[in-house]
């Protein structure tokens, strides 16, 4: 955005935030003179790489931390750092609990004049540039120094870090398995900083396609898996719209291949409406959590209850744990539930290799362990084969389908499922008329004997030959109709 718009806000703000400071007793952790950290503490480390983002990296780890543990990146807000991130937000209590470790990027004044990381700027947040780029020699030296699985890396952030965030997911979703967007905004919103304030107040008028583009368009060529996002966002956020959670949705969803429509919503404390998105294996994809009465900031809910975290502060604004409910939506708790799959990844190169009238047939590369694979259409397993291709029968001419392809080990656990393809049947698409009886037999659609209606072609019966009867036929070849009165 301009300027000029950061500095009017955050004018009034940015004294509060360091005053909330204080108070906390918060402290910047002095630099350490080699590239380790120390477990259970937050310390800085240096010389993780050629740093083209000018950032400082922080890091946090259980005492006990184990092998192959997940790794989380969380990125703080405009006039926040590392440690007050960490203080605030409870990733360190989960981290205790559930073993991971935590990386925390930081930004400063001499990036940006209110220390936002720069989620507007081509040239610092796409792949292999800028703050984007350190961010990524931060993973890899967390990795080296902890042994992190590569299969469960998780990112997230608040307002310019959660736009951060987004932009990471879909500059390097071959690197993320899951993320969460705190009060922030769809991934490539804006590429210049006049633009942003645009993107932050107002609705973009985009299409879900049109911002599923944008991710797309970020890692050219790549097909999936994707991440597993959460949306975070308050209802009255009066500096990053409540527009940009829908938004959000709709980018992510769109990537997915999945509609727009929740699969399942609930109520959670602190007036948060959670809904969930599910992939084409019936698993979480995405989840908005729709805060009410929230103003713009990071959900915590202080106490010692299980689902309860973090401290209040400036931006720290007590409702509900969001960072519990978004752990246990990546699956860090280790019930496993939310990740959504085994252990096997997602088949590569689906392809359509031919359409009739009635079928399709698709095929993909072998996956590694896979003893056999689930075929979805639109959502519903289809079926399954042993091998790598499939022909889908039963469809009607002239229809468009979904595919997506999953595989199972053989324990029956199901892995990541396929970026989906589009199967158009050959033909004409069914017609379908709705009318009386009587109208029906007029049109030629239905034949009438002894009183009594029947459809051509199927001889399905219809009841009375009269106008108080109403039933839909299809026409599923020419001539040919049956009844379609529960969907055309």
């Amino acid at each position: 955005m301009h300027r000029s718009t950061w500095r009017r806000f955050f004018r009034r703000t940015a004294r509060a935030a360091a005053t909330g400071a204080v108070i906390a007793g918060l402290a910047v952790v002095a630099p350490l003179a080699s590239s380790a950290a120390a477990a259970g503490t937050l310390q800085q480390v240096t010389g993780f790489g050629s740093n083209p983002g000018n950032l400082a990296m922080y890091e946090y780890a259980p005492s006990d931390l184990p092998a192959d543990a997940p790794l989380v990146v969380a990125l703080h807000g405009c006039t926040q750092s590392a440690s007050d991130y960490h203080a605030h937000s409870g990733w360190q209590k989960f981290a205790d609990e559930w073993g991971f470790a935590v990386v925390y990027p930081q930004t400063s004044a001499a990036n940006n004049s209110l220390s936002c990381f720069s989620w507007f700027d081509s040239a610092k947040d796409t792949r292999g540039k800028g703050e984007a780029a350190s961010v990524m020699q931060m993973v890899d030296t967390a990795v080296a120094q902890y042994g992190s699985d590569r299969g469960r890396i998780f990112v997230t952030g608040l307002s310019a870090g959660g736009g951060m965030t987004a932009d990471l997911l879909a500059d390097y979703p071959d690197v993320f398995a899951g993320g969460s967007v705190d009060s922030g905004l769809p991934a490539q919103c804006a590429t210049t900083q006049s633009a942003a304030s645009s993107c932050q107040y107002s609705n973009q008028n985009l299409t879900p396609k049109a911002w599923g583009d944008k991710v797309r368009n970020s890692f050219a060529g790549y097909s999936g898996p994707w991440p597993r996002v959460a949306i975070w966002q308050g209802s009255s956020d009066t500096t990053v719209t409540p527009v940009n959670g829908t938004e959000l949705r709709d980018q992510w969803t769109d990537v997915w291949g999945i509609g727009q429509t929740a699969s399942s919503t609930r109520s959670l404390t602190g007036g948060t409406t959670e809904s969930i998105y599910d992939d084409f294996a019936g698993k979480p994809a995405v989840a908005l959590f729709s805060v009410s009465g929230m103003a713009h900031g990071l959900a915590v809910h202080p106490g010692s209850g299980a689902d309860q975290c973090g401290t209040t502060g400036a931006y720290y604004l007590d409702s509900i744990c969001s960072s519990y409910h978004t752990a246990k939506f990546w699956g860090l708790d280790g019930s496993g539930d939310q990740g959504g799959t085994g252990s096997l990844p997602a088949p590569s190169g689906l392809t359509v290799t031919g359409t009739t009238d009635t079928g399709a047939a698709l095929s993909w590369n072998a996956v590694g362990g896979a003893a056999s694979y689930n075929v979805y259409r639109d959502g519903t397993e289809a079926g399954s084969a042993t091998g790598t291709t499939f022909t889908d029968t039963g469809l009607s001419a002239g229809t468009s389908y979904a595919y997506t392809v999953a595989a199972v080990d053989s324990s029956g656990a199901v892995g990541a499922s396929s970026a989906p393809v589009t199967a158009t049947t050959t033909g004409s698409a069914p017609k379908c008329y709705t009318d009386n009886n009587y109208n029906q037999v007029v049109a030629g659609r239905a034949h009438q004997s002894l009183g009594y209606t029947y459809a051509n072609g199927s001889n399905q019966y219809m009841g009375l030959y009269n106008v108080a009867v109403t039933h839909t036929l299809k026409e599923t070849s020419a001539g040919y109709f049956v009844i379609a009165d529960s969907g055309c």
